[in-house]
């Protein structure tokens, strides 16, 4: 038994198109997962975080959402210890005026509800998982939420040419260790379902490090002078699925997303 090998053809915006060779365990196939892929640890596979980052990145006891008392305990907030080094966000005070603004306005006012990219870091944690498609040179990320991908550029660095929603990153090997850094975001993405944001200009430097071959921690420092008073960082774990079947499904979200966004100029349903 053998590998499904797979090429991959991954647009970037409206730029360049970037090949990246993936090789994807099958089935029983997946104990003779290769260790390294042209000289570097092997990440590839279908990850997804476990726990309450996706609700709130600092730590959080467990409450219920008033507005939807219908749900009963389904629409609960679940504690969580937080992700967050030390704690807690370390806000400029008019940033977390901000931070408390978006908190005050949820879920109308969550990008994540209105089906707009996910930007970075947040898409790694969200309750999808995502795939990363690396070959050697560059590596995909592909995302099952709002079918978002992002390439890490490992061969030729790119300078953002206008802010956007999920950035430029580029990446680097420190040993055995993914360094991404990633720049030239617009600032509209939040950080979690609890309004924490990043805001435009910052740079988020992400470093992916196996555990093992389903283990990988997950570790982010976040900078921004306009909105936090120092950087800081949040650590927790990623799991590789094995399932045999294992895949990414479609989250295409955007009809989710329309009354919620047009409901004042949709035309009314008589019953």
């Amino acid at each position: 038994m053998g590998y499904r090998g797979c090429r991959t053809r991954v647009v970037g915006g409206c730029a360049a198109v970037v090949v990246a060779l993936c090789v994807i365990a099958t089935g029983v196939e997946a104990q003779e997962r290769p260790e390294t892929i042209d000289g570097q640890p092997n990440l590839n596979g279908i990850w997804q975080a476990i726990g309450e980052t996706h609700w709130n990145l600092e730590p959080h006891t467990a409450e219920p959402l008033a507005d939807f008392w219908e749900l009963g305990a389904i629409g609960a907030i679940p504690g969580s210890l937080g992700v967050v080094d030390g704690g807690e966000i370390p806000y400029l005070p008019a940033a977390r005026v901000q931070r408390d603004a978006n908190r005050a306005a949820w879920p109308a006012s969550d990008p994540e509800a209105n089906c707009y990219l996910p930007g970075i870091p947040r898409a790694s944690y969200m309750a999808h998982p995502f795939q990363i498609l690396q070959g050697g040179g560059d590596i995909l990320f592909a995302y099952e939420y709002a079918s978002t991908n992002r390439v890490v550029h490992i061969e030729a660095h790119r300078v953002p040419p206008i802010d956007t929603w999920m950035g430029v990153s580029n990446g680097s090997w420190d040993g055995d260790t993914l360094v991404v850094e990633t720049t030239g975001l617009n600032g509209n993405t939040w950080l979690d379902r609890a309004g924490n944001f990043a805001g435009a200009g910052a740079v988020i430097t992400e470093r992916f490090t196996l555990a093992d071959s389903t283990h990988m921690q997950y570790q982010v420092t976040i900078e921004n002078p306009d909105v936090f008073s120092g950087p800081w960082t949040i650590s927790l774990m990623l799991y590789r699925q094995i399932e045999p079947d294992a895949q990414l499904l479609e989250f295409r979200c955007v009809p989710f997303s329309e009354k919620l966004l047009y409901q004042e100029v949709l035309p009314v349903t008589v019953e």
